[in-house]
């Protein structure tokens, strides 16, 4: 069992820039891809970002590509996702997830987090 916890989240104004963090309680991610998540306010949630559990490969959504950036401390227990160049529709509830030598592209995550809210004021 993986327990991640978010944090980092809050108000900013478009063109902020914002770092939130994932760790594990009570373990490592060693050999979990994980991943970042957001919903929008009255909206589905969307897949963001993601770093394999082996090489570190890395894999954005179009829409954050080049101003999002995914990336896991040497100890491997705690994710991060450095967000620049915020704007308005970056608002959403923004989860991490975590998969068991998951693909790079995996859709289904084992484990979730609680969730921290993100909101770009414009």
């Amino acid at each position: 069992q993986v327990q991640l916890v978010e944090s980092g989240g809050g108000l900013v104004q478009a063109g902020d820039s914002l770092k939130l963090s994932c760790a594990a309680s009570g373990g490592t991610l060693s050999g979990y891809t994980m991943g970042w998540f957001r919903q929008p306010p009255g909206k589905e949630r969307e897949f963001v970002a993601a770093i394999s559990w082996s090489y570190g490969a890395v894999y954005y959504a179009d829409s954050v590509k080049g101003r999002f950036t995914i990336s896991r401390d040497n100890t491997r227990t705690t994710v991060y996702l450095q967000m620049n160049s915020l704007q308005a529709e970056d608002t959403a509830v923004y989860y991490c997830a975590a998969k068991w030598h998951g693909g790079i592209r995996s859709v289904n995550y084992d484990y979730w987090g609680q969730g921290t809210q993100v909101t770009v004021s414009s």
